[in-house]
C-alpha cells in the first residue's frame, strides 16, 4: 500500500467539465501567486489542484466564488493499493495525530465509472466510523463546527483523504443536493432554480429576498416551471412567453401570461426578481440581463448561460464580465455550474447599494 501526503485541493465537478474546472483552478490560483498545476481527466468527476502554497491556497479560493466546482477540499493524502481485507489502517496512519473531525463523509466522484463504489462507499464508512472514534479522530456526535473528513474512492483499491471546512465546503456529499422533483412541477427546470436558490443564497437571504407579495418577472417562462418555483414562495409572476403556461400555474392566481419576447419586452414598475432560462447565445442573454440592471428595472436576478462545447470557461469569464460591465453599476455576482445544469452555469447577482 503507498500512501502519499499531498498539498492541494480535491475538487468535484459535472462529469466532462474537468478540462474548465482545472483552467478555472489554474487561473484563479495564478492571480493569488501560486503556479500550481492539475491533474485532470475528462469524464471523472473531479480534479486535482496540486500548490506551491501548501493549504494556503484554499483560503485564496472559496468554494463560493468557483463555478465549476460543486465541492472544494482540501487533500490530505492519496492512499493507493488499498487491500480488500484492511483499509481501515492505512487511513488511521494516515491521519495519525490530527484532531478530532466532527464528521465523516465516504464518497465517490459523480461518474458513470466510479457509480458502482457506492455500496463500497455506504458499507465502508459504517466500519470506518468507529474506528475513527475509537482512535480519537472523529468527535462522538457529529459537530457541524469542525472540520469533515471525506474518503474519496477512484477505486476499490484507491482513495483520497481531504478535509472539509465547515464555512467553505457544500455541506452534502459529493456536493450534490438531492432533490426530487415534486409531481405537480411543470418541467425539470424547476429543480435548477430551486437549487440556485439553495447553493446561491445564505438562509438568511432567501428571508430576506423571496418573501411572499414580492413580485418579478418570468423571461422565456414556457412550460411554467421557474414561474412554478416563484409562486411557491408567494411570489406574483408575469411570465413572459410566446408559448403556453400549464394551466395549474395560472391557477394559482399569481401569474399574469404575456405572450411576448423576452429580449423585447420590459417591465412597466420596477421588480423585486428577474428569472430568466431562454436558450440563447450566452453573450445575447448577458448582454439582455445587463440591460434589466441598467435600467433599474429589478433588484435581484438568477438567469442561465447556455456554454459553447468548445472554450467553455473562456465563454464564462467572458460573459460574466460583459455583464458586469455593459450593467454600469456595482453588482454582486455568484455564478455556478449546479448539478441540475447541463451544458450552463447559472448566476444570481443583484444591484450593491
Amino acid at each position: 500500500m503507498e500512501a502519499e501526503r499531498t498539498n492541494g485541493l480535491l475538487c468535484y465537478c459535472r462529469p466532462g467539465f474537468e478540462p474548465e474546472l482545472a483552467a478555472e483552478l489554474g487561473e484563479r490560483a495564478a492571480h493569488a501567486g501560486d503556479a500550481g498545476w492539475a491533474r485532470a481527466e475528462r469524464n471523472t468527476g473531479f480534479v486535482q489542484f496540486f500548490s506551491t502554497q501548501g493549504h494556503a491556497l484554499a483560503q485564496q479560493l472559496p468554494l463560493r466564488e468557483l463555478i465549476f466546482a460543486r465541492q472544494k477540499l482540501r487533500l490530505l493524502a492519496d492512499l493507493r493499493d488499498l487491500e480488500a481485507k484492511d483499509r481501515i489502517t492505512p487511513i488511521l496512519a494516515a491521519l495519525f495525530e490530527r484532531a478530532a473531525f466532527g464528521d465523516l463523509i465516504v464518497e465517490h466522484p459523480d461518474s458513470d465509472e466510479a457509480r458502482p463504489l457506492a455500496g463500497l462507499a455506504r458499507s465502508f464508512g459504517n466500519a470506518l466510523r468507529p474506528a475513527l472514534r475509537k482512535a480519537g479522530l472523529l468527535t462522538p456526535q457529529a459537530d457541524d463546527k469542525l472540520p469533515r473528513l471525506h474518503v474519496c474512492f477512484l477505486t476499490g483499491d484507491h482513495a483520497l483523504l481531504a478535509v472539509g471546512h465547515p464555512r467553505d465546503a457544500s455541506p452534502w456529499p459529493s456536493g450534490i443536493p438531492r432533490l426530487r422533483t415534486p409531481p405537480d412541477a411543470p418541467s425539470r427546470s424547476a429543480l435548477k432554480l430551486d437549487e440556485a436558490f439553495l447553493v446561491l443564497l445564505e438562509p438568511d437571504e432567501r428571508a430576506r429576498w423571496l418573501q411572499s407579495g414580492m413580485r418579478a418577472a418570468d423571461l422565456g417562462a414556457a412550460p411554467g416551471g421557474w414561474t412554478w418555483v416563484l409562486t411557491r414562495h408567494g411570489v406574483r409572476v408575469t411570465a413572459i412567453d410566446n408559448g403556453p403556461i400549464r394551466q395549474h400555474v395560472l391557477d394559482t392566481g399569481l401569474v399574469e401570461h404575456l405572450r411576448a419576447d423576452g429580449f423585447q419586452w420590459q417591465p412597466p414598475r420596477p421588480l423585486d426578481w428577474m428569472v430568466c432560462d431562454m436558450v440563447e447565445s450566452p453573450k445575447r442573454v448577458a448582454a439582455r440581463m445587463a440591460q434589466w440592471f441598467r435600467e433599474g428595472w429589478c433588484k435581484h436576478a438568477v438567469f442561465n448561460l447556455k456554454l459553447p462545447m468548445k472554450k467553455r470557461w473562456d465563454e464564462t469569464r467572458e460573459c460574466l464580465a460583459l455583464f458586469e460591465q455593459q450593467s454600469q453599476r456595482p453588482m454582486r455576482v455568484r455564478a455556478k455550474q449546479l448539478y441540475h445544469d447541463r451544458e450552463e452555469i447559472t448566476v444570481f447577482a443583484m444591484a450593491r447599494n
